[in-house]
C-alpha cells in the first residue's frame, strides 16, 4: 500500500537522517511503480534475447541508486530525479547487450550523417522524404530508423553533462542543475557555469525541439504523446529529440564546458 504524504516525509527523514534500512526498503517499495512506468515507456518492444523482467531488473538498480543519492533538501521532485536514473540504467543495460544488428547500426550512422549534412545545407531539419531521397531508402524505412534511433540512442540530458553513468554521491543530473541554484559539485564541475550554459543551449534550440525537451523531461510525456501535442508522427518526435541532444552537446563543447560526454 502506498505511503501517505506525511508517512512518506517521515520515512525520508528516517532514512536520510537516521540511516534506517527499513525506511530505505519502504521507499524503494513505495516508488517501485516508477520502474514499470519508465520501462514501458522507454522500450515498447523487448529486443530478442531479453524479456520485460530484464528491463525491470535494470530499472530497479536505477531506482535504488536514486533513493540512495537523492537529497530531499533540493528543489527537485524525487519522481523526476528517479525516472532519469531508472531510464539511464535501462539504456545502459541495452547498450551492454549490444542488441542492434550491425546492418542496422550502419544505417543509423548513415542516417545521422545525412541528417547533419542536409540540415547544414537547407538551414533546417530535413523532412522524411528528403532523407529518403538522399539515402535511397523508402520513407517507411526512414521512419522506422528514426523510431529505432529514439529507442537506442545513448543521448540523454544526463549523458551530455557526464552524470548519467557514474557512481557516487557527486553525480550531477540535468534536472537538478536547472532547478537547484545552490548545487555544489565539489569543484569537479562548476555548477553555476554548467547551469547557465545548459539553459542558454536549451534557449537556442528551435522552438519545436525546445518543446520536445520540456514535454519529455519535465512533463513526463512519451514520444507518442508528444507527437499528438505537436500533431506530428512519433518518429518525427524521435528525430526532434535526437537533433536537440546533438545541438546541446555541440553547444556545450563549443562553450568549453568541462566533462561534456
Amino acid at each position: 500500500m502506498p505511503l501517505s504524504p506525511d508517512t512518506l516525509q517521515r520515512t525520508w527523514i528516517e532514512y536520510k537522517v537516521y540511516k534506517s534500512q527499513d525506511a530505505r526498503v519502504e521507499l524503494i517499495n513505495h516508488y517501485s511503480y516508477l520502474v514499470k512506468i519508465t520501462s514501458g515507456r522507454l522500450v515498447t518492444s523487448v529486443p530478442n534475447g531479453l524479456d520485460r523482467d530484464d528491463l525491470v531488473s535494470a530499472g530497479v538498480i536505477g531506482l535504488i541508486k536514486a533513493v540512495d543519492q537523492y537529497d530531499p533538501t533540493r528543489d527537485v521532485k524525487f519522481e523526476t530525479y528517479a525516472i532519469a536514473l531508472v531510464r539511464g540504467a535501462i539504456l545502459e543495460m541495452l547498450r551492454d547487450e549490444d542488441w542492434v544488428p550491425r546492418s542496422i547500426r550502419e544505417k543509423l550512422k548513415a542516417l545521422d550523417k545525412a541528417n547533419q549534412k542536409l540540415e547544414t545545407e537547407y538551414g533546417r531539419p530535413p523532412s522524411h522524404r528528403e532523407l529518403s531521397d538522399y539515402l535511397g531508402y523508402s520513407e517507411q524505412e526512414v521512419s522506422d530508423l528514426l523510431v529505432r534511433v529514439g529507442r537506442t540512442s545513448v543521448y540523454s540530458l544526463d549523458d551530455i553533462v557526464g552524470g548519467g553513468g557514474s557512481e557516487g554521491d557527486d553525480n550531477i543530473h540535468f534536472v537538478e542543475m536547472i532547478v537547484d541554484e545552490d548545487a555544489d559539485t565539489d569543484g569537479q564541475i562548476e555548477g553555476q557555469e554548467l547551469r547557465r550554459a545548459m539553459a542558454a543551449g536549451v534557449d537556442r534550440l528551435p522552438e519545436r525541439e525546445r518543446l520536445v525537451i520540456a514535454l519529455y523531461y519535465f512533463e513526463g510525456l512519451t514520444f507518442k504523446e508528444i507527437g499528438k501535442v505537436l500533431t506530428v508522427s512519433e518518429s518525427r518526435v524521435y528525430q526532434l529529440h535526437t537533433q536537440a541532444m546533438g545541438r546541446l552537446r555541440n553547444f556545450l563543447k563549443d562553450e568549453g564546458v568541462p566533462h561534456v560526454a
